[in-house]
C-alpha cells in the first residue's frame, strides 16, 4: 500500500505547518486527543446528516461535503497517530482486513 505510505507523509507535513502557524505542541497525547476531538465533530456531522442533531429533519444532501470532511479528518488523525507510534498501518490493514478477502 505504497499510496498509504506517501498520503501519511504529506498529511505529517500539513499537520506540521498547522502547528507551527497555531503554536501547538504535538506532543505524544496531542496526536490520540486531537484524534478523539474530530471523531466527536464526525458525530456531530452524522447526526446533521441523518437529520438527528438538534436542528431537526433537514436535506441530507445539505451535510454530506461536511460529513466528507469529517471522516477525512478522522483518517488523516489516524494516520497522525500511527506515525507517531510507528505503527505499520499498511501492514495491519493486509493482515486484519484484506486477508478476508482470499478466504
Amino acid at each position: 500500500m505504497p499510496q498509504l505510505k506517501s498520503l501519511a507523509e504529506k498529511v505529517e507535513q500539513v499537520s506540521q505547518i498547522y502547528a507551527e502557524r497555531h503554536e501547538i505542541t504535538r506532543d505524544d497525547d496531542w496526536f490520540l486527543l486531537k484524534l478523539q476531538e474530530e471523531v466527536g465533530e464526525l458525530t456531530q456531522a452524522y447526526l446533521r446528516f441523518t437529520g438527528r442533531s438538534k436542528l431537526g429533519p433537514v436535506e441530507a444532501d445539505d451535510h454530506r461535503a461536511e460529513l466528507e470532511d469529517e471522516v477525512a479528518d478522522v483518517v488523516c488523525h489516524a494516520l497522525l497517530l500511527a506515525k507517531r507510534c510507528g505503527l505499520g498501518v499498511d501492514a495491519a490493514i493486509e493482515r486484519k482486513w484484506l486477508t478476508h478477502l482470499s478466504s
